[in-house]
């Protein structure tokens, strides 16, 4: 357990980060080195074998586009061969590749670095900052994610604040912060959803708030639609058209692209403010020898019907997230903005239409994650008290079955942390082992699910089909990581695993990366201006029933079995119900 002290919340985005810290109990942003309050989640490398983070590495971008990588977090805890990814391949100056594995490696000069060790560069720079400014040095954080990130993407960031020289706390959702800044002042009871659009992921959260006590009651997400998507609409109108004029393709031009790249950006944020953006590049390329400018208006209206699809693609999420709380629209009393994308007038109109009420626009988009996050730490050190948060998994949890269907052991929006069992039985005559396949999300088929590892149960004793029944657990922790546990019933022999995801860093890797760390030198010079020190479940059950067959080793039938948490760290309802006694005599409720 990390011993209390000093502790950050860092917000790390797929656009910009942000990192605060309680000062005199309250959430407070802290500058980067430049004194802005965000930092651009962009990572260089230069010919002369320096590291750059930030503006500086944004700067330099167009001379350096091959060098220069942004928005990594969309690659984080991926494959290489997954669809989204192939997508953005092309429209990244950066050259992306396969491992052995097929995890993603970025190509910078003569190293692939993973997405991990990339982010852990921007967190390694937000870290020398904090420290530069607050006259400390700082080693405990809670880091964001989305709340639809899978067991993949949140072992890849807490890999990633490991490398960067940070005790990960806790890994915690976005749209979870972003509720704990917004109500940490007044404590209101009501039920609220927060819209969280920002440059990489979409995430919907519905949460019920009682007088200090944060519960998540559903989540819904998309991972791959945020700010980068628009930009992306918007060059990919402006390749299109050029191409048509000039017959030539700016994808295959690195330089041009990043320039294009950055325009779009900058048309995206005028076009929130002004009815009409241009986007001119002179000397964009050459055509037989001759220079030639690329120059394009782009007015709101047009550019809103592009996006459109994109807008109302955000729609399903709270539809779903609505559904699952069993909630409609009118009973929620308010809802919060969150991302930079918000800022955009269709976005806001939509999310009105939809929600029937005006969306609240008080909170800093930007900042107000990080200060959640900020709140979190306080809570895990005991810097605040009459706070609980109580989150939820956002994808099922399970195992493939007979004829290669999902079983369930764990729904979505399960309060966590939680522990959860079924029984299954063998297929076959005389079996001995049993290959349990673990997977994460909503399909009933198998394959069509997130695979998050293997693990094979061997030894069993021979006998007929249906006979030897085998109890599978599934246990999530605070930052919804995934352990397993099987169990022999009939002998008690236990087989368990922590779900190492199928793509990830080794411990092996891990190791290097972190030793590698220490010794990197991130060109930036951190300010001088030193600052005070700062201040520093339920488990649910279910009915015992008989065992379901397991596949390729497990079969099924349709019952479930509980588990008696030993952990005390699942919280009971007793528990609940006393804080929030505690809380009510606190505030003479």
């Amino acid at each position: 357990m990390a011993d209390k002290g000093l502790a950050v919340g860092i917000d790390l985005g797929t656009s910009n980060s942000c990192v605060a810290y309680l000062n005199g109990g309250e959430p407070k942003v802290l500058p980067n080195a430049d004194g802005h309050n965000t930092t651009p989640s962009i990572v260089a490398f230069t010919a002369q074998k320096n590291w750059l983070v930030g503006l500086d590495a944004k700067h330099q971008a167009i001379t350096n586009p091959k060098g220069t990588v942004a928005s990594i977090k969309r690659f984080i805890g991926r494959k290489s061969v997954d669809e989204d990814v192939q997508r953005d391949k092309s429209l990244v100056s950066y050259d992306i590749e396969g491992s052995e594995n097929g995890d993603i490696r970025v190509h910078l000069e003569d190293q692939l670095k993973s997405p991990e060790e990339i982010s852990a560069i921007i967190l390694q720079k937000i870290k020398q900052d904090v420290e530069a400014r607050l006259g400390d040095k700082v080693t405990n954080a809670v880091i964001t994610v989305p709340a639809y990130f899978n067991d993949s993407q949140r072992q890849a960031t807490k890999d990633a604040g490991k490398i960067a020289g940070f005790e990960v706390l806790r890994i915690i959702n976005e749209p979870t912060a972003a509720a704990l800044a917004y109500d940490f002042d007044t404590k209101k009871n009501q039920k609220i959803a927060v819209y969280d659009l920002g440059g990489g992921t979409l995430d919907v959260t519905i949460l019920e708030l009682l007088n200090g006590l944060y519960r998540v009651l559903s989540t819904c997400g998309d991972t791959h639609l945020g700010g980068d998507d628009f930009d992306q609409t918007i060059m990919q109108w402006v390749l299109e058209k050029f191409s048509a004029e000039q017959g030539i393709d700016l994808r295959k031009e690195p330089v041009a692209l990043q320039r294009l790249r950055e325009a779009a950006e900058k048309a995206k944020c005028d076009l929130s403010t002004e009815a009409k953006a241009d986007i001119n590049l002179p000397f964009i390329t050459k055509k037989e020898g001759t220079p030639l400018n690329l120059a394009y208006s782009l007015t709101r209206a047009e550019y809103e019907e592009m996006v459109n699809s994109l807008v109302e693609r955000s729609l399903e999420p709270c539809k779903k997230a609505l559904k699952d709380a069993n909630l409609s629209p009118n009973d929620l009393t308010d809802i919060i903005l969150v991302g930079g994308m918000t800022r955009m007038p269709k976005v806001r109109e939509t999310v009105k239409r939809f929600f029937g009420k005006e969306p609240n626009t008080k909170i800093n988009p930007d900042e107000s994650v990080a200060m959640g996050a900020a709140i979190q730490a306080g809570i895990i050190n005991g810097n605040v008290r009459n706070a609980l948060l109580l989150d939820v998994t956002p994808l099922s949890l399970g195992v493939e079955t007979l004829g290669g269907t999902f079983s369930a052991i764990i729904p979505r929006n399960t309060t966590v942390p939680t522990k959860m069992s079924k029984l299954y039985s063998t297929v076959k005559d005389m079996q001995t082992s049993v290959n349990v396949k673990v997977l994460q999300g909503e399909s009933k088929i198998a394959n069509n699910n997130k695979t998050l590892g293997f693990f094979s149960f061997i030894g069993l004793p021979a006998a007929p089909a249906g006979t030897v029944q085998i109890e599978v657990t599934f246990s999530i922790d605070s930052n919804g990581i995934v352990n397993v546990t099987a169990k022999n019933v009939a002998t008690g022999q236990i087989q368990q695993m922590k779900v190492s995801a199928t793509s990830g860093l080794s411990k092996d890797e891990l190791d290097k990366l972190v030793q590698a760390a220490k010794g990197r030198v991130i060109s930036a010079a951190p300010p001088e201006e030193k600052k005070p020190k700062a201040e520093e479940q339920t488990k649910k059950t279910q009915a015992p029933s008989a065992p379901l067959p397991f596949a390729s080793s497990l079969s099924a039938s349709s019952s479930e079995s509980p588990t008696e948490p030993a952990d005390s760290e699942f919280l009971t309802g007793d528990m609940i119900n006393s804080f929030l006694k505690d809380s009510d005599e606190h505030t003479g409720r």
